[in-house]
Order: C-alpha cells, then sequence, then structure tokens
C-alpha cells in the first residue's frame, strides 16, 4: 500500500507491505455551511443559555484564541462570534481578543494577519499573551503551593470567552475549553508548577483521557477559578476542514466535542508493536522539533520496550526556543536530563516536551528521524539517527520488524490496546 506522510508543508510518500497495521482518523465530513453552524451553535448552545443573552449587559468581553501553531479556523469561527456580541451591545472597541501563546513566541505581523485576516486584523484589538510579563499576570489561586497567575485581559473582562480545537492531547487528554486558560494564558511561575518533572512524570498514556488525569483536574480547577462564561471550540478534519461546532458549557460542550473526537481519533489495537511509522502533523504543528514530542509519545504508547520508531518531520525553525535547544544539545541520554531536570530547581523552559521526547527515546530502541529542517549534529547530540532516504530507511526496518503501524496523521491519531 502507498502511505503519504505530511512533512512541513510537503507530502512524503510511502510504500509498504498489506501486512502493516494502518492507524488513521475515522474520517469526518466537513460542514456544508461552516458559516452558519458557528452562528447556530451560539443560538442553541450546549448546556448554556444563548451567547447573546449571556452577552447582553456586560461592558467588554475578552476572547481568547489559540496561536499559531494550532491550525484554528478562526476566519471562520471568529465572525460570527464577533457579530453576535456586538449585537448584544458591546462595542468592538471593547472587545480583546487575546492569544494564548503559553510560552510560545508571539504572533505578530502578517502571520497575525494570516491568523484573523484582514478584517479583524484592523479593527479590534489584538494582543498577545506574555507569560512574562507580570503587569498583565494576577495571582488567583494556589495548588501545591504553586502561585496560579493569570493573564489580567481576561480576569478583568466582563465577558469572557474561550475558542480553540478539540484534539487529542498528550497531557490533557484533548485540547480546548479550560486549556486555552492554562497553559494558555497563565505564568511562566504557574507552568513551571504545571509543565513540572513531577507533573509530566505522572502523565502514563493519558491521551484522550479526562478521568484519572492529574493535569486536566488542575486546568479545570483553574478554569472554574479564573471563570469562563462560553466557549466556542471546533473538529476539524484531516483536510483541515472545519467537521463540527461545540460551543457553550466550559465543561459539558467541552465533554460532547471530546466524546466526538475519541470516536473519531481513537484505534484499538489487540497488542503493542515493534516499529511505528508516523508524521509530526506537519506543518505548522511540526515547525520545530519541540512539538514533535507529541507524535513520539503517541508512539511509545503502542510500541514494545526497546522497540523501534521512524518519523518524519518539517521543523522548518529547527529544535525550538534556544532553552529547548540547549537542552537537546546538553543531554546526550535520558539518564542525562533527568539528573539535571529532574529536581525543581533546576526548572528551565521548554523542558517538558524535551522530557517526552526523552522519555521516548529511553523506551525505544531507536528513533529514526526524516527531518529537513534539523542538523546531522543536533540529530546526533540526542542520539536520534539522522534518515537521508525515507523509503530505503523503512525497506532496512521492515526486513528485522514483524509487528508494524504506521500512522500518517501523526498525533491527530491515539492508538490504545485492547479489544477492539
Amino acid at each position: 500500500m502507498e502511505i503519504n506522510l505530511l512533512c512541513g508543508k510537503e507530502v512524503i510518500g510511502l510504500k509498504l507491505p498489506p501486512s502493516v497495521l494502518l492507524i488513521e482518523n475515522k474520517p469526518a465530513e466537513a460542514l456544508a455551511d461552516p458559516a452558519s453552524a458557528v452562528s447556530e451553535s451560539l443560538l442553541q448552545p450546549i448546556g448554556t443559555a444563548p451567547l447573546k443573552e449571556i452577552a447582553r449587559g456586560r461592558k467588554n468581553a475578552c476572547i481568547v484564541i489559540s496561536d499559531i501553531t494550532r491550525p484554528v479556523p478562526n476566519k471562520i469561527i471568529l465572525p460570527p462570534l464577533l457579530r453576535t456580541l456586538e449585537e448584544s451591545g458591546i462595542a468592538a472597541r471593547d472587545i480583546t481578543i487575546l492569544i494564548a501563546t503559553g510560552m510560545h513566541r508571539p504572533n505578530l505581523g502578517d502571520e497575525l494577519l494570516s491568523m484573523v485576516g484582514k478584517e479583524i486584523f484592523d479593527n479590534y484589538r489584538v494582543v498577545n499573551h506574555y507569560c512574562k510579563n507580570t503587569e498583565d499576570l494576577r495571582e488567583i489561586a494556589k495548588i501545591e503551593g504553586a502561585p496560579i497567575e493569570i493573564n489580567t485581559h481576561y480576569l478583568d473582562a466582563d465577558l469572557k470567552i474561550l475558542t480553540g480545537l478539540i484534539e487529542p492531547h498528550f497531557y490533557a487528554g484533548f485540547s480546548g475549553s479550560r486549556k486555552s486558560i492554562l497553559p494558555g494564558i497563565s505564568s511562566f511561575a504557574t507552568m513551571k508548577f504545571m509543565h513540572s518533572f513531577k507533573v509530566i512524570e505522572q502523565l502514563q498514556e493519558v491521551n484522550c483521557r479526562l478521568e484519572n488525569n492529574i493535569f486536566h483536574q488542575y486546568a479545570m480547577q483553574v478554569a472554574e477559578i479564573a471563570g469562563v462564561d462560553f466557549i466556542l471550540n471546533v473538529v476539524i478534519n484531516k483536510e483541515r476542514e472545519l467537521a463540527r461546532v461545540f460551543a457553550g458549557d466550559h465543561d459539558l460542550a467541552h465533554r460532547a466535542g471530546c466524546d466526538f473526537v475519541a470516536g473519531h481519533s481513537v484505534a484499538m489495537l489487540e497488542e503493542k508493536v515493534d516499529l511505528v511509522i508516523t508524521s509530526a502533523g506537519g506543518y505548522p504543528l511540526d515547525a520545530t522539533f519541540y512539538q514533535v514530542s507529541k507524535c513520539l509519545i503517541a508512539a511509545r504508547d503502542i510500541l514494545k520496550k526497546e522497540g523501534t520508531i521512524f518519523v518524519v518531520c518539517g521543523c522548518q525553525e529547527g529544535l525550538g526556543s534556544e532553552e529547548f535547544c540547549t537542552i537537546m544539545r546538553s543531554n546526550p541520554t535520558p539518564a542525562d536530563f533527568i539528573s539535571r531536570h529532574g529536581h525543581p530547581d533546576n526548572f528551565v523552559i521548554d523542558q517538558w516536551c524535551a522530557q517526552n521526547i526523552y522519555q521516548a527515546l529511553e523506551h525505544a530502541g531507536k528513533i529514526f528521524i526524516y527531518s529537513p529542517g534539523l542538523s546531522q549534529a543536533d540529530v546526533d547530540r540526542f542520539q536520534g539517527l539522522k534518515v537521508v532516504d525515507c523509503q530505503a530507511t523503512v525497506n532496512e526496518l521492515l526486513k528485522t520488524h514483524r509487528n508494524v503501524a504506521v500512522i500518517p496523521d501523526g498525533p491527530y491519531v491515539v492508538g490504545k490496546i485492547g479489544r477492539k
């Protein structure tokens, strides 16, 4: 069979024998009229009154949107949302669109224009969250002694709305809703706790699982304290078309969306495999190796100990942030990473995704990496194996691996071991 793997803005084609297990999403049809579906969801939300009723009498609003690393169809979902707020009496000048960057870089200029479109770019206040700007942060609680600090643009808004995608997530179970607040608009100090070595170490096979998930529990606790008046979350299909809209209560609407995503994204396997061939999801998700941790964890969860992972990832921007580069270039082995970053006093930004990569490296015997954006030196430093010819490498691996699975959509599909 012929399989296409997304790699940056390109596609890598592989020829594989029919014995290879194909793990893929169940197709989700695109909505025939996406804009109308969004408008209807605002009129008939899940678990709340219509947005126009909630917004009536509010002085101002803050709408949280995802950053550039998430392919949210903002140009489709934001216009009906903004129109509803203005029809309810909130002027455009009193609406703030807050980009939930977490600890990512800001989205500015042409990049921002591409995210929201010219009409919104020109007529609304759009601001980036900066996790270290203390003047824009306020403590609202403590969890296990750690300060929970949230962006004041959101906290001080009279109407609080969260938007974004619902998709599998290797920490939170599913993205969306409460995750827009934590980590989306939280402080560095808060994420130092939420992304600590201790918390991440507890997250074992939590992809597509909310129950018994400490990350989800903490995020829900913070959302309740910070307040959420309404969410507008969507699901996109493989072609990144709008497939479903879930609006309303931050818990009930989100859970309905999670159930839908699980039905399309979870694949049951009878046993773990010897080799996983996967993709990091293509651009923009695989712009850096930092984000590749998502598909590596998904692969690890269905891989036998000492098995092999083969991953394709564009990584046009290289490894990632300066801090992430330092981690990956300074720790040749998982043991080195644990020795340096296992203690909370040594916490540095972006260590959590590095932790997941080292978890995958520790579990797998070898990780083969095809990435036009990564140098040979960088792949060598953390003991990955850089690939030049994908088909030739896969052909060699198929000679020595009996049970093989391929995941063309990488982090968007979650394999779980159990009865089909």
